[in-house]
């Protein structure tokens, strides 16, 4: 039968994994870091989950699909086993698996005396959804738009990428808020002289370089710029 039901761009679907908690019914998975619709059966197309997308990868399509079926998602619901421990993801994204890093030896190579080391930030507010869009400090500003967990993991933070930048930090998995339309707006309101995009090595990171690539096309501005990973141990991974 020709019905509506989700489909998801596996391209542009960064496995946050927000939307398998809005789908009631259960059919949605992350497999291989990617969401994935379980069956055709489970999804009933009324689009619960696109809301909670932040890289708009759900989308509704009418195709050829196998009827929904209630009893299937109940008998599937109550088939789920019961959990005798804390799970380990609440939504089955992997920026969200617990661990403790190991840091005893670290102590050893600080000096007794303290060392003053002074904060390298050049602007406030810092946070995406809070600066203002015609601060006079972007303009021929360098922009470092970071992950906000970045500072906490790069010992070095400060120093290495936020000296010398106008820096926005933000949470593309936490946030309410489309990123692309307030960078679109300051890139189109200022001269940028370049973008450093700070993102953490875990999945639901990726949506802060899917909203930098969309405000630059959407700028129609040719403005150089990186990205740079950094592991959840504080180590820099890629630089692309």
């Amino acid at each position: 039968m020709i019905r509506k039901i989700i489909n998801i761009d596996q391209e542009k679907c960064n496995g946050c994994g927000l939307c398998i908690n809005a789908c009631h019914e259960g059919a949605l998975q992350l497999v291989d870091g990617k969401a994935k619709l379980i069956g055709d059966s489970y999804c009933d197309g009324l689009g619960a989950c696109l809301p909670e997308c932040p890289t708009g990868a759900i989308t509704i399509e009418e195709r050829e699909a196998t009827a929904f079926d209630e009893e299937l998602v109940k008998r599937h619901q109550e088939a789920k086993p019961v959990q005798t421990e804390a799970p380990k993801l609440a939504c089955g994204c992997p920026g969200s698996s617990a661990k403790l890093i190991d840091r005893q030896n670290s102590a050893s190579h600080v000096p007794e005396q303290s060392i003053e080391i002074k904060s390298q930030l050049r602007q406030w507010p810092c946070q995406i959804k809070l600066v203002p869009v015609n601060a006079q400090y972007f303009d021929n500003a360098q922009l470092l738009i970071a992950a906000d967990c970045a500072a906490y993991a790069y010992a070095n933070f400060h120093h290495d990428f936020m000296k010398n930048k106008i820096t926005l930090i933000g949470c593309p998995k936490l946030d309410d808020a489309d990123y692309a339309d307030k960078l679109t707006a300051i890139l189109n309101a200022h001269e940028i002289r370049s973008i450093t995009v700070l993102r953490m090595s875990v999945p639901c990171c990726g949506g802060i370089v899917t909203a930098v690539k969309q405000a630059l096309s959407n700028s129609g501005k040719i403005i150089p710029w990186q990205v740079v990973t950094i592991s959840t141990d504080g180590d820099v991974l890629e630089e692309t």
